[in-house]
């Protein structure tokens, strides 16, 4: 443990840091890429989901899941009642952004309530509503989709009791709007989004080396807290717990879930091992989700058999089976579908369970099959694939390996951008184990 503990120490760094920003920076770069959302996305997607005016209500430390994403950077939690309104007149095309609140919320969005003047902050909004006089009035309810659902019990009941009867027969569910804001990139997006599942990358082929790695004495529990400690140390964050866990030639393959829940805490890793890890940080807002592989060489290896290697390849090709699918419209259900279809047909044994991935990890959009559902999935699994939109990859398949008489399971995991060329992953994707030596 103490060799473990000084490696982990040294090895902070050598990871380059360069590519990490200061805290102020990052500040700049979410406000410009808040304000490009702002101002030159979110009319569009005003247009498309059809609504003239989207309000907001939330309370501090209680945040609508899509208020949380259009806050500035150096707000990190809604202030008292926050109240948002975004408007787009559909005849002019004029886009407004108000705060029914006591600050400016930050430098994209003007407060306009003059306390002093209208003591009410109920009727400064209803004020602002009958100034604009909106056909549809879109807030926060969903049934399919929490991140989309924010709206809670008290603001509505409150909001209900002073909006007029006219204008109550004009709200809507904002669920269409909500998921697309929350589902789509922008370019500027993009490029930080290409580093950052670099940096994910780098983590986990650091985690998987003799760096951290001995064999016989160094147990998946240690690369897990590896992983968590290495990416506070420099000043990122997990929105999840990491895994790791083996397969191997003596032991039977586990249930898929075992992978993820009720894993044997502290196993030794051995030479011969095919290890795996679920993997995911959050950096300038977005989040990554990346599961890869690794092979521990046996005395005398100098690669991993060639029946791994081959097995490996099988997830591979589910990963472009289920790529070549994509297109514009289809629902995630009918991409999840057609993609086991032609796996199965091509005889192997898929399992898939993208999601959508972005401001959220598990982020709103079409969700493409579930690990536990995979005749598709009501409500999610019917939402349409749109373009500027990032999925986690994720999948696996069965494949039996005569060598080892017994199944093993390729599980796969990464970002992948769908946008006007195309698919494409958004940096690269593991195509060969990760050897360690």
């Amino acid at each position: 443990m103490q060799k473990f503990i000084v490696l982990l120490l040294l090895s902070v760094f050598s990871f380059s840091q360069a590519q990490i920003l200061s805290e102020r920076e990052r500040a700049t770069v979410v406000d410009d890429i808040l304000a490009d959302r702002f101002n030159n996305l979110l009319p569009s997607l005003l247009e498309r989901a059809d609504i003239d005016m989207w309000v907001f209500i939330s309370r501090e430390y209680n945040e609508d899941p899509v208020l949380k994403t259009m806050l500035p950077s150096t707000w990190l939690n809604a202030r008292r009642r926050t109240i948002l309104v975004f408007y787009r007149n559909p005849e002019t095309d004029v886009f407004e952004k108000k705060a029914i609140a006591r600050y400016n919320v930050g430098a994209n969005i003007d407060s306009a309530w003059n306390k002093e003047e209208q003591p009410d902050q109920w009727q400064a909004l209803i004020e602002l509503i009958s100034r604009y006089n909106p056909d549809k009035i879109g807030v926060n309810y969903s049934k399919d989709y929490g991140i989309a659902d924010g709206l809670v019990h008290t603001d509505y009941q409150e909001f209900l009791e002073v909006l007029p009867e006219t204008y109550k027969q004009r709200l809507v569910s904002a669920q269409p709007l909500a998921v697309s804001w929350i589902e789509t990139r922008t370019q500027k997006e993009m490029e930080y989004f290409r580093n950052l599942v670099q940096i994910t990358h780098d983590i986990i082929a650091d985690a998987f080396s003799r760096k951290v790695i001995t064999p016989g004495v160094t147990t998946t529990d240690d690369v897990v807290w590896y992983l968590r400690q290495r990416v506070t140390d420099m000043g990122l964050e997990t929105w999840f717990h990491p895994t790791v866990d083996i397969q191997r030639t003596d032991e039977k393959l586990e249930s898929h879930i075992v992978s993820f829940s009720n894993r044997p805490e502290g196993k030794v890793i051995q030479k011969g091992d095919l290890l795996h890890c679920d993997f995911g940080i959050t950096y300038l807002r977005l989040n990554t989700d990346c599961q890869q592989h690794a092979y521990v060489l046996k005395d005398g290896e100098r690669e991993p058999p060639q029946f791994l290697q081959t097995a490996f390849k099988a997830g591979n090709r589910i990963q472009d089976i289920l790529t070549s699918n994509f297109k514009t419209g289809r629902t995630g259900n009918q991409i999840l579908l057609a993609s086991l279809k032609q796996g199965k047909d091509e005889r192997y044994l898929p399992s898939i369970y993208t999601h959508p991935l972005g401001l959220y990890g598990h982020s709103a959009g079409p969700t493409i099959g579930m690990w536990d559902s995979q005749g598709g999935v009501p409500g999610t699994g019917d939402y349409p694939l749109y373009e500027n939109t990032v999925y986690a990859i994720e999948l696996n398949t069965t494949v039996h390996l005569d060598q080892w008489n017994k199944d093993i399971r390729i599980m796969l995991e990464e970002a992948g951008y769908w946008g006007p060329d195309g698919f494409e992953y958004v940096n690269e994707r593991q195509e060969k184990l990760i050897v360690i030596d």
